[in-house]
């Protein structure tokens, strides 16, 4: 894949999990998306929306591997089908990509520990998980992408999981709040890790009004940078985002809110305003819908 694919704009997917649950499925605790991957009944609706967003203007689908982390898995007792579940959801998005060939896919590798926090375990133990979720999906995808990570930690150990793989990889970085990471770093601490294997760097499910207040830091990068922008009223809970939802059946947005305001045509006035500001990698995350997508795609 060519270093500088995003040196030019290009449109990302938006959010497979929330649509997966707007169009039907049932939520299982916190296997969230993974339930999909899980319940063959929902295959054929995984590979719909990959096709969707793809219709809908999107050059690049992201792997639905976002809860088929070793740790969801076993809060779920599901460990057993960790290669199962991260094999099959990239061969679901080499069935979207053999009917839209231009189509590239991005190797989704979520935090493996908590999701909107900060991983503190041992670096050891990180890339192990990095790596073991890396290597279930290198045979099926063009780049890797580090999905809503918390801490330039979690990205040292992250370039080094992959290293083997000999690909590619976008960082995708989250802010809560504010304009440092949930490990209370900044931004441009990444420029340590940045190297010439790095895609862009991107804030991803962070609010609009958050990409912008670190809109300036992500442009000092001196790299392509963008987003995922999400549709919750907030992603800052007082408790973890894996103890809200152990055990029950609700969906996310129950929790975290969902905003009425970022219609697609909302939606496509703020990127644009990004795009004219230096964005480059433009793309939704949870709660936007192929509308939403199809709406930013129009200012490429």
């Amino acid at each position: 894949m060519d270093i500088n694919f995003f040196k030019q704009t290009r449109i990302v997917d938006g959010g497979m999990g929330q649509e997966l649950l707007a169009r039907g499925m049932k939520p299982n605790s916190t296997l969230w998306s993974a339930n999909a991957i899980l319940d063959e009944n929902y295959h054929q609706l995984v590979l719909d929306i990959h096709i969707d967003f793809i219709k809908a203007g999107a050059e690049i689908i992201v792997t639905t591997t976002f809860a088929t982390r070793q740790k969801r898995l076993k809060e779920n007792n599901l460990l057993d089908k960790f290669e199962y579940l991260n094999q099959k959801a990239g061969e679901i998005a080499q069935a979207a990509k053999q009917k839209f060939p231009n189509t590239y896919i991005a190797g989704g590798i979520p935090p493996q520990n908590l999701t909107y926090d900060a991983d503190n375990r041992d670096e050891s133990e990180i890339i192990e998980n990095f790596h073991s979720q890396a290597k279930a999906l290198n045979p099926y995808i063009d780049f890797f992408y580090f999905d809503v990570w918390s801490s330039i930690k979690e990205v040292k150990c992250g370039v080094e999981a992959i290293k083997e793989f000999k690909k590619p990889y976008l960082v995708g970085l989250h802010i809560s709040e504010g304009t440092t990471l949930p490990s209370k770093e900044n931004i441009k601490e990444i420029k340590n890790i940045i190297d010439e294997n790095t895609l862009g760097v991107m804030l991803s499910c962070v609010s609009p009004e958050n990409f912008e207040q670190n809109l300036l830091e992500l442009k000092n990068l001196n790299v392509p940078f963008g987003f995922k922008l999400n549709g919750f009223v907030t992603t800052k809970l007082r408790e973890s985002y894996t103890s809200v939802f152990l055990g029950k059946k609700t969906n996310p947005n129950e929790i975290l809110g969902k905003r009425k305001d970022l219609t697609p045509t909302k939606i496509q006035e703020i990127a644009k305003k990004f795009k004219e500001n230096g964005a480059t990698i433009i793309g939704g995350c949870c709660e936007t819908r192929p509308s939403h997508i199809k709406a930013m795609a129009k200012i490429k």
